[in-house]
Formats: structure tokens, C-alpha cells, sequence
């Protein structure tokens, strides 16, 4: 590991003052990513600002009936939330199949969102990677590619995204709020994370000395359901094969009023199926509709040799996800604070 200096910002102002004036210092919130890649050679930064006991870990309701979700809250905490629980069952359920109850307890709203893209050549470095070296190559492209993206790659990265969290929060329509030393912005969920392109090292579209400080949610729907769903490897401390995240609002002769479909472990980003979207909306509910949806989306999928097997797989989580949200549910659509599916 490289020495680096280490600095605790008392203010969102000092924080943010102290990344913007030195080009390679970083943020560290749980750091449950970053001292990984420190400890990996991945990331050598000079300096480290320490943003975790910044007032910044509230959940607070929004005067227009939606969440605002500070940047600090731990993972655990967010998806014990009682709002979160009822209002978002969603997000709740993708926190909850997340890592091992103890990272939850450590990670950050606005780390898991900032997570770099998970690739097995990306953390070996002694392997090329335009991710971590960019015009050195990806290796992935002739080598294991199992986890790898089937929507927006490009010739000069496969990875994809490792969030659970942020399926669901894009899937929920969320609004990143991001201060910096010119002053606040907004980011749609949907525009925060990048395709790869030929800047594959790019994860996200933060400027350097961006801070995160929180995350809102808009009101929830009342007559609206939503889930998530993973398939992975094996039940615990497994990433995504697949997830899908829906939310689906019916009118009384099962009509479809509104559906959000938002897609994991797929792309470089988080996935939004608008090609399902479009051709549900206004639909009846049916099994046989939403595979024509699913195979819509799925028309513009491109596998690798290695991962052919994630186009049947989303098409069949995507078709299940929605007949669970439109089929008569009950009490089980609230997540169990005490339900630790990650845990298994």
C-alpha cells in the first residue's frame, strides 16, 4: 500500500474544499470498496478525506411525501427503516440480498452507489485493464466472462455494475444530490453512472471534489408494488448474475397504470428495460405480456461466449418478478427488519 495522508473533514464545506485542491485525493466514507482497492494496488490516492462523521447519516421525509436519504446512512440501517420498509419495499429487499450483515453495517448510501465496477481483471493487476490502466486492453474480452455485461458494452470494457442498492433506487425514480465548491446539483439515479465507451475509467459523471450528501426518493405510489429479486451463485456474500427491481401500478380490471423496470449485474450501469416499459404501459396484465416485454428489452442484449446464459436468466427473472407484483399479495410484501437474505 502507498502512503497517503489522512485528513477528518468537520464540515461538508471543509471536505469538499480539501479533494478539490489536491487532483488525487479521495473521499472515504465505510470504505468497505476503497481500503479493498488500497489494500490491492488498484487505488494509490495521496490523500484521504474522512467524510463518515459528517451529519450526513439522517433519513428525514420530504415535505411532497417522498425520502431524503442522507449520504452517511448505513446500508443495515436503511433497510430497517420503517418508511423504507412500507413505502419502498424494493429498495429494502435489494439492501437486505447485499454483502454480509456486517458490511452493512459499515457501508454508505453514497459508497455502494460509487462502488468501481467489479471485474476480476480489474483487481489483478498484473493483468491489463483499460478500467484501471486505461489503452492497456481488457482481458475479459478473451478470458472469464461469466459476470459480465450482455447491454452497452464496449470493445474496451465488459464489467458491470455491483450495486444492489442502486437497481432499486433507479427503479424508484431516485435524485442524487451532490454538493460541490461552486454550489449544489442534482442527478437523476438514471444519469449518475456512465456506459463505458472509450473512457472505460470512468465510472460515474461526478467532477472531482463532488461530494454525494444525500439521496431523495419521490413519494411512493399507494396503490403501487415493487420487489426486488437476485439470482446469484450461492446465497451469501454472492454479486449478481442477474437482479431485476420492479414497481408496478394496476388499475381495478388489472390494467397496467405505470411500471418501472430497472435491471442489475447486466451493464456498466444500472439497467433501465424502457423497451418493457413501453409496451407494458397501458397493458393487461399477463404472463404471456410480459415475456413479449422481457424479449423486447432482451432484443438489443449482446452476450459474450461466457455469458450467453444472462439473456434466458433475465428474461425469466424479469417475467417472474412481474407476475409476483400483479398476482394477489399479502402482509410478505414488507420486508422483515430481521430478514437477512444476504445472510444465507
Amino acid at each position: 500500500m502507498r502512503p497517503f495522508d489522512y485528513v477528518r473533514a468537520e464540515t461538508v464545506d471543509e471536505a469538499v474544499a480539501a479533494v478539490a485542491a489536491a487532483p488525487h485525493a479521495m473521499f472515504l466514507g465505510g470504505g468497505t470498496n476503497l481500503v479493498d482497492h488500497l489494500r490491492l494496488g488498484i487505488a494509490g490516492p495521496d490523500l484521504l478525506v474522512d467524510v463518515s462523521r459528517l451529519p450526513l447519516a439522517v433519513v428525514e421525509d420530504l415535505p411532497d411525501g417522498g425520502l431524503r436519504i442522507g449520504a452517511a446512512v448505513r446500508n443495515s440501517d436503511l433497510a430497517a427503516d420503517e418508511r423504507v420498509r412500507r413505502r419502498y419495499p424494493a429498495l429494502s429487499r435489494a439492501l437486505l440480498s447485499g454483502a454480509s450483515g456486517q458490511l452493512r453495517n459499515l457501508a454508505t448510501t453514497a459508497g455502494n452507489l460509487l462502488q468501481r465496477t467489479r471485474c476480476v481483471y480489474f483487481q489483478d493487476v498484473t493483468t491489463a485493464c483499460n478500467k484501471r490502466e486505461p489503452g492497456s486492453g481488457c482481458s475479459a474480452l478473451e478470458g472469464y466472462q461469466r459476470y459480465h455485461a450482455i447491454f452497452g458494452a464496449s470493445a474496451d470494457c465488459v464489467a458491470v455494475h455491483p450495486s444492489d442498492m442502486a437497481v432499486a433506487m433507479l427503479c424508484l425514480d431516485a435524485t442524487v444530490r451532490v454538493h460541490s465548491r461552486v454550489g449544489d446539483r442534482s442527478i437523476p439515479l438514471a444519469e449518475l453512472h456512465r456506459l463505458p465507451g472509450d473512457e472505460p475509467d470512468r465510472d460515474n459523471v461526478l467532477r472531482h471534489g463532488e461530494l454525494i450528501t444525500a439521496v431523495d426518493l419521490p413519494p411512493s405510489r399507494p396503490t403501487a408494488r415493487s420487489t426486488y429479486r437476485k439470482v446469484r451463485d450461492r446465497a451469501s456474500f454472492a454479486f449478481a448474475l442477474v437482479s431485476v427491481a420492479a414497481s408496478v401500478d394496476l388499475d381495478g380490471d388489472n390494467t397496467i397504470n405505470d411500471v418501472r423496470i430497472a435491471c442489475g449485474a447486466v451493464a456498466h450501469k444500472p439497467w433501465r428495460a424502457h423497451r418493457a416499459e413501453d409496451l407494458l404501459h397501458g397493458a393487461t396484465a399477463s404472463a404471456e405480456g410480459f415475456r413479449q416485454a422481457a424479449d423486447a428489452e432482451l432484443e438489443a442484449a449482446k452476450p459474450l461466449e461466457g455469458n450467453a446464459f444472462k439473456v434466458p436468466m433475465l428474461r425469466n427473472t424479469m417475467v417472474r418478478v412481474l407476475l409476483d407484483l400483479t398476482e394477489d399479495v399479502g402482509p410478505r410484501d414488507i420486508p422483515s427488519a430481521d430478514h437477512h437474505e444476504g445472510d444465507r
